[in-house]
């Protein structure tokens, strides 16, 4: 006689549904990272104080506290997610308003981008670029889904733009160049993804061009700023001034050589000859100290970290999750390009970090809410139920 059994559901641990190439090229840049800032300060008293280890133990409560959010929201309920999404687009406009709020906002290095709370240094634009990706992909998610569609429709486009609109008028009041960019980069990745038209795409990018043409002419652009612009496109016209950063990169990178100078023995980076070496310069170090080879290194684990947001996209078991997941590669990618550009003089100054390892609290805790939200976009995908439940229909005979 044989008997049909009912399929047997097989619970994996959930261990098992994380994006282990993810994780492990995030710890490598977050390691590479906090050693590099380390060889960056160790002989700054300037910055520490005197105590050589300052900044190592900065960046090790930031990676701490960046770790804990990270994991809180790759454990998340798949349903609470959409839930929060508003709220963290909120909040980061709300951040970026509170910036203009005289005894708030503080102005560093020429952009008035930042709070100052308790003596904390904050920067809204970072958790902003989470809040524009998780708000624009609800929004189209959301109108697809009503309609019973995959891809978006023109109508779709102006409430998406809406949602950029916002913070990208708030950015460039501060103004933000670099952060604005990456901006762009997101929307532009997060709405191709969606299906925009090719027509749509193309006018968009005529109205950016357009834009920082007049905000060029109108005078929105600080003129250092502009400096940074003039000292790209040729170093030795202000070789004291603007074009300064981008010489002394350039010179520190070259000093590497193949193997680079070894850790704390860079001549550039310990004579303290690049400004802000652990924060927007952090990858000169890596050429300085590590080398082609070592600097090789960070440009290869980050290509993984964007290889694993693609397959997760492409993964993903709904549309908020595939939007989401292109918009935090183009988010890693773009910016990663314009800082180690920055560093290499084919990008201007703009003054963005490079993902994971740079020095600042900020940068850290929303791209560790990123790699969360990829996380869990991961772990809801990984089975038909999208709690790592894996079922296996099998037919099962027994005689009797």
């Amino acid at each position: 006689m044989t008997v049909l059994h009912a399929p047997r559901v097989v619970r994996r641990h959930r261990w098992a549904d994380l994006d282990w190439w993810l994780v492990i090229a995030v710890a490598l840049l977050v390691l590479i990272g906090t050693v590099l800032i380390w060889s960056a300060t160790s002989h700054r008293d300037d910055l520490t104080g005197g105590r050589p280890t300052a900044y190592l133990s900065k960046q090790g409560v930031n990676v701490v506290i960046a770790v804990t959010l990270g994991g809180l929201i790759a454990a998340t309920d798949r349903r609470s997610i959409r839930v929060w999404a508003p709220l963290i687009y909120i909040g980061s406009v709300v951040g970026l308003l509170l910036v203009f709020v005289p005894g708030v906002g503080a102005t560093i290095n020429g952009s008035h981008s930042w709070l100052d709370v308790g003596g904390l240094s904050i920067q809204p634009v970072e958790f902003a670029k989470v809040g524009v990706i998780v708000g624009m992909a609800l929004v189209l998610a959301e109108r697809a889904e009503a309609g019973l569609r995959s891809v978006m429709r023109d109508s779709d486009l102006l409430p998406a733009l809406a949602i950029a609109a916002v913070p990208a008028v708030l950015i460039l009041a501060q103004p933000d160049l670099g952060s604005l960019m990456v901006l762009a980069a997101i929307v532009f990745g997060v709405l191709a993804m969606a299906g925009t038209a090719k027509r749509w795409l193309g006018a968009l990018l005529a109205v950016g061009v357009t834009a920082l043409v007049l905000a060029v002419a109108v005078g929105v652009l600080q003129e250092y700023q502009l400096s940074r612009f003039e000292a790209f496109a040729d170093p030795s016209l202000d070789p004291r001034g603007a074009g300064y950063n981008t010489i002394q990169a350039r010179i520190a990178i070259g000093n590497g050589g193949v193997l680079g100078q070894g850790l704390f023995q860079g001549s550039q980076t310990q004579s303290g000859f690049v400004p802000e070496q652990h924060t927007d310069f952090i990858f000169t170090v890596a050429g300085e100290e590590l080398g082609l080879v070592g600097s090789a290194a960070v440009i290869m684990l980050l290509g993984v970290v964007l290889w694993r947001c693609l397959r997760i996209a492409r993964q993903a078991d709904d549309l908020f999750g595939r939007l989401a997941a292109v918009g935090i590669a183009c988010w890693f990618g773009f910016q990663s390009f314009q800082n180690i550009g920055m560093c290499l003089g084919i990008m201007p100054v703009t003054g963005v970090p490079l993902p994971f390892v740079s020095y600042g609290g900020t940068s850290m805790f929303a791209s560790m809410m990123a790699v969360g939200l990829l996380l869990n976009i991961r772990r809801r995908a990984g089975g038909p139920t999208g709690h790592g439940v894996v079922v296996r229909s099998r037919l099962q005979r027994s005689r009797f």
